[in-house]
């Protein structure tokens, strides 16, 4: 499980529910400021370690890893901290992401472009790459889901290297997929609506300052945006890759499935 680090994430979410339906759990994060990824928006590993005990707390099975998911050398490293601390590897969930990087395309710098299309799509191309390559040696199949968004399907605002990114994991989706399926690999997308994570904030900060509102005012449009009436929560992400994990989605792949309370429908 990459970019699981951070309290109230969407990663820690996923975490304790596949923790809760009997999965061991490699837990990681970048757990290192580095240039455009500073300490206040990146998972430590202090925070990394809280949620293998919260994991632990309830019951499960977790380990925790140092993983900046742009370096191959260090998605080798985790494939096999995983096999070495529970015998295999049977599902990756690739949640690293940066979306933090707000501003006008013509305004953005190659650097910060590059940051953002490296963690979250390079480095859900080398996690699916290993841990694929390891699933394929232990004959039994499995599961690589990418956090991807609704910021896949659709543009958005100030978030061009974002939505590119995204978009690109949809197509990185579809593409492993048709050729992991003879393995019995299924490869799918989560595409979620806006989270107040600590991220979230963030994003929800910015957008009401270039609207010119409070966070409550642009929260309440948001919410009459979606048909449900509500913002998306962890949880609910975290119970969609709960169920590709499972049986019932056995005969389910290449698919970019929306959780997004009506909001996105294509």
């Amino acid at each position: 499980m990459t970019g699981a680090g951070r309290e109230g994430g969407l990663g820690e979410a996923i975490c304790l529910r596949l923790a809760a339906e009997g999965a061991a759990i490699l837990v990681t994060d970048i757990a290192a400021a580095k240039e455009n990824l500073p300490a206040d928006r990146t998972g430590s590993m202090d925070e990394v370690e809280r949620v293998v005990a919260r994991i632990a707390g309830h019951g499960g099975r977790a380990a925790a890893a140092a993983l900046d998911v742009r370096d191959e050398a260090q998605v080798i490293a985790a494939v096999g901290a995983a096999v070495k601390h529970f015998g295999g590897l049977d599902i990756v969930i690739n949640n690293a992401g940066v979306g933090y990087l707000m501003e006008p395309l013509i305004e953005m710098s190659i650097d910060r472009w590059q940051t953002v299309l490296g963690v979250n799509l390079t480095g859900a191309f080398l996690c699916s790459k290993h841990a694929a390559r390891q699933m394929i040696a232990q004959g039994r199949g499995g599961r690589i889901i990418n956090i991807a968004s609704v910021a896949a399907k659709s543009g958005s605002l100030h978030l061009a290297a974002y939505a590119a990114s995204k978009h690109g994991l949809i197509g990185l989706t579809r593409s492993a997929a048709l050729e992991l399926g003879t393995h019995g690999i299924t490869v799918n997308a989560v595409c979620s609506n806006h989270v107040t994570t600590q991220l979230g904030s963030v994003q929800n900060a910015y957008r009401a300052k270039q609207r010119g509102q409070t966070i409550d005012e642009y929260l309440a449009e948001m919410r009459r945006r979606i048909p449900l009436g509500r913002v998306g929560l962890a949880e609910d992400t975290a119970k969609a890759c709960a169920f590709l994990c499972s049986n019932e989605a056995s005969y389910m792949t290449g698919e970019a499935m929306n959780v997004s309370g009506g909001q996105e429908v294509h």
